[in-house]
């Protein structure tokens, strides 16, 4: 039987990026956004407030847009200050890129086991789903899922007891599975 897993954000993630007032390297997205208009054209800002000072700094949306080549529909959720927006632009490389950030994701997801049904082998298939892109390790995962030490997990890769298709060291944010032999 295969038991799904799915990592699950439980909050925005915070935003890596140096503060020119206190020298900080985080920033909690306020999910508010700046619009500007110079006749015709728009630039639109999504504001981040500084962890350490509360010191706000603007993160490039728009640049220079036009007006006509705006979707009304976004132009309305930049105005009404939308919380999914705010999380689909930080999960956007182009604006990841833009604006010179990274996204720090600890402490900012979970793992939902739904329940773990062992069945009655030898051997347990899990399926690992994110619902956002999150990069985490899967040994990580798999410790938390199963509540062992890194360590262990570490140490049952390396019996072959714990195998996977894809890789289990490093980072991923792609769906992956895995199987346990017991």
């Amino acid at each position: 039987m295969l038991n799904t897993w799915v990592v699950v954000p439980t909050c925005l993630p915070l935003i890596v990026r140096r503060c020119h007032a206190c020298s900080s390297e985080r920033f909690r997205a306020s999910g508010k956004f700046r619009v500007n208009a110079n006749h015709k054209v728009l630039d639109a800002w999504l504001l981040a407030l500084c962890t350490a000072c509360g010191e706000t700094t603007k993160l490039t949306v728009l640049e220079r847009v036009h007006v006509r080549s705006l979707r009304p529909e976004l132009l309305d959720r930049l105005h009404d200050n939308d919380p999914d927006l705010t999380a689909e632009l930080l999960q956007d490389p182009g604006v990841r890129r833009r604006n010179r950030i990274a996204l720090d994701w600890a402490d900012a997801w979970c793992l939902d086991t739904g329940g773990l049904d062992p069945g009655d082998g030898e051997v347990l298939d899990v399926s690992v789903r994110f619902a956002a892109h999150i990069p985490v390790r899967p040994v990580r995962l798999i410790a938390v899922g199963f509540g062992l030490s890194r360590a262990e997990v570490e140490r049952l890769i390396t019996e072959g007891k714990l195998v996977s298709a894809g890789r289990l060291n490093g980072k991923v944010s792609a769906d992956f599975t895995f199987m346990l032999k017991l």
